[in-house]
């Protein structure tokens, strides 16, 4: 049962220097599945959010936290994904975190990583291990076609391991850092949406994926 679901991800922000911890319990209330479901996991000892795409053809796939709004300020998550048994073999373990997204889902701004690509055997696989995307007008394909190598790069990733991301985001600048590295894996300064943008957050979750979630933080500016 839903009610049931014990869910250890804590989300806290910075309210005038006040942290406030909040535990999401009570699902029904705090969240809303766009294309996907959702569970309880244990995933390799964490407890989380497990994710599960539907058949939609779209790029808009994610657990969306409605009471939670975010701009600017930084997201840090540990996040797991693997293929899903009998997954084609296009599939490559996306998942990620969608933000400022808007009111009917219709516009959000992403980073996800592609794990099975971090440790390939060919070069340019491993080239696009990490993306950013901009949903609708800027899908991965459009951006990989237009501007090669500005919106995706490489990092040393595992499929189905624990990866821990940490999304900086201000005005139409961010910068996304993998594993604790000091320097930006992925820097974006020009997103899509532009500045003053505010919206909600989401758990992304690409196609033939299973992902797990754990560990979000969020301070908001």
């Amino acid at each position: 049962m839903m009610k049931n679901l014990l869910i250890t991800i804590l989300l806290a922000f910075s309210l005038s220097g006040f942290a406030q911890k909040i535990d999401l319990l009570k699902l029904q209330k705090n969240v809303e599945s766009v294309n996907v479901s959702f569970s309880e996991g244990n995933y390799r000892g964490k407890k989380s959010i497990k994710v599960i795409p539907s058949a939609a053809q779209t790029e808009a796939r994610f657990v969306k936290l409605k009471t939670i709004e975010f701009e600017n300020g930084t997201i840090e998550i540990d996040v797991a994904g693997k293929r899903m048994e009998g997954a084609g073999g296009a599939a490559r373990g996306f998942v990620g975190i969608a933000f400022r997204i808007n009111g009917d889902n219709s516009e959000f701004e992403c980073f996800y990583i592609r794990p099975t690509n971090g440790r390939a055997e060919d070069q340019l696989r491993r080239n696009h291990s990490v993306q950013y995307i901009c949903y609708p007008e800027f899908p991965w394909y459009k951006l990989r076609k237009e501007t090669p190598g500005m919106y995706e790069t490489y990092a040393d990733l595992e499929e189905g391991v624990w990866t821990k991301l940490k999304i900086e985001v201000e005005g139409d600048k961010a910068k996304l850092y993998v594993n604790g590295v000091e320097q930006p894996t992925l820097l974006v300064n020009d997103l899509k949406l532009g500045t003053d943008v505010p919206g909600k957050l989401g758990l992304w979750v690409g196609p033939g994926t299973e992902a797990y979630f754990a560990n979000l933080k969020i301070t908001n500016k």
